[in-house]
């Protein structure tokens, strides 16, 4: 016996709200699996290892398709992949260029070791003198100027601060940082 069109419409209604339902239970579901991998981190938990084994699965290829032709099994999509990528990094008769004849001047021992040696405080000095005094203020708004103006004061301490970096080769979080200031183009900003 064929539906009325108001059993056919209640019907749909009915189907889209179960979806609508499905979805935001899933929602839910991932939400709850979501919070509880933050509490629980990657321990060496059955919550763990549900999750991972379920990820191992989501992520396996049981099928490649090579021309038109299904290739199962480890083995043989292993050598489908393996096939298909080593046809396309093969060398064609390229004549690549080399560096090999060309003659490079090679360091002294002495001048290698110039390379590692800690930095001098007339080395710092001229290296600062050398920048522009209106250049790169930082968020803090120091910029040479203020290092050159002040540099009886902080010398020691910025002396400190090259002989940590020499020693640790990493700079200090904040030393890079920057602000951008958007101004408007307009006659009175």
């Amino acid at each position: 016996m064929p539906l009325s069109d108001v059993e056919v419409e209640e019907l749909h209604d009915l189907s889209a709200n179960l979806h609508s339902m499905a979805r935001i239970s899933n929602s839910i579901n991932w939400q709850k699996a979501r919070l509880n991998w933050l509490q629980e981190g990657d321990v060496n938990s059955k919550f763990f290892h549900d999750v991972m084994s379920n990820r191992r699965c989501r992520n396996t290829i049981n099928l490649v398709n090579v021309y038109g032709v299904g290739v199962e099994g480890v083995q043989n999509i292993r050598m489908a992949v393996f096939n298909h990528f080593s046809s396309h990094f093969k060398s064609r008769g390229v004549d690549r260029l080399s560096v090999g004849s060309i003659p490079f001047r090679k360091l002294s021992f002495s001048e290698g070791d110039n390379l590692t040696k800690p930095f001098s405080m007339e080395e710092v000095k001229q290296a600062v003198w050398d920048c522009d005094s209106f250049k790169s203020p930082g968020p803090d708004g120091i910029n040479f100027g203020f290092l050159k103006e002040f540099w009886d004061l902080i010398k020691d301490d910025f002396m400190w601060f090259m002989v940590k970096f020499h020693r640790n080769g990493k700079l200090t979080k904040g030393v890079n940082s920057t602000f951008i200031a958007l101004i408007p183009k307009v006659n009175s900003p």
